[in-house]
């Protein structure tokens, strides 16, 4: 994750939003995901876009497959619907009272090349599993969830019980002090940002820190574990940027 030095836990590296992903940032946490040209005209200019650079990243978007015109104005691709669901999912994550059950996956197929494996992993770990050796992936059960149906193919998903005290299993498949380290250093961060470029920037990054979150149960966590903290602090940025666009839209 570019946004720590692993040297350095908590340490933060916010660079400047792009205007892609300034444009990115509003559309995903915008319900539906659509909004007319000339308000998010207007929202962009807010953050330092100018009006011939968004237009400009709007045409890079839609080719890329990012966006869609429609009639009203620019929708995020069906791509990138996934990915709002999943940040959805991270900023209100769907949990249930743990009775000490683990979900445990493993993979059966073989044979699959480099990059498969890569996008195996990678998707695994989008499940908020851990990877306890090679093809062996858990986590606590207490998401409230499907389990993917593709996946059924390539592995087996079970419940387990290990034996390993559940704390420490816990601290040795996510970095849980780093985790909490640089989350308390982005709400420090966000009460001093004074610009509104300087506070998307740090929301985009803590959206991006939301989605490392194992979501483990609270008897897993250290204490005061800061992920309620951040959850509350980016819905709330949320509601204002909602009302910034409103207003907007009011006063043309």
């Amino acid at each position: 994750m570019p946004m720590n030095d692993p040297a350095r836990p908590g340490a933060l590296d916010l660079r400047p939003l792009s205007a892609r992903s300034v444009v990115l940032s509003l559309l995903l946490g915008t319900h539906p995901p659509e909004l007319p040209v000339r308000e998010l005209v207007r929202l962009v200019e807010g953050f330092g876009v100018a009006g011939s650079t968004l237009r400009a990243a709007l045409s890079r978007m839609v080719t890329a497959g990012d966006l869609r015109r429609t009639d009203a104005g620019y929708r995020l691709s069906d791509r990138l619907l996934e990915r709002q669901r999943r940040q959805d999912d991270a900023v209100h994550p769907r949990t249930r009272a743990w009775d000490g059950d683990w979900e445990m996956v493993v993979i059966t197929a073989t044979g699959r090349g480099p990059a498969e494996r890569a996008e195996l992993r990678t998707r695994l770990a989008g499940l908020r599993l851990a990877e306890l050796r090679e093809g062996v992936w858990l986590r606590p059960a207490n998401l409230t969830r499907t389990f993917p149906g593709d996946l059924d193919r390539i592995a087996e998903h079970c419940t387990a019980r290990p034996r390993r005290p559940a704390r420490e299993l816990a601290g040795s498949l996510w970095p849980l002090d780093d985790w909490s380290a640089t989350a308390r250093a982005l709400l420090a961060h966000i009460a001093r940002a004074p610009r509104p470029a300087d506070r998307l920037t740090a929301y985009a990054a803590v959206v991006r820190h939301l989605l490392a979150d194992p979501v483990l149960p609270q008897a897993l966590v250290p204490a005061d574990w800061p992920g309620a903290d951040l959850r509350a602090a980016y819905a709330a940025y949320r509601e204002e940027l909602a009302g910034q666009a409103h207003a907007r839209v009011r006063g043309t």
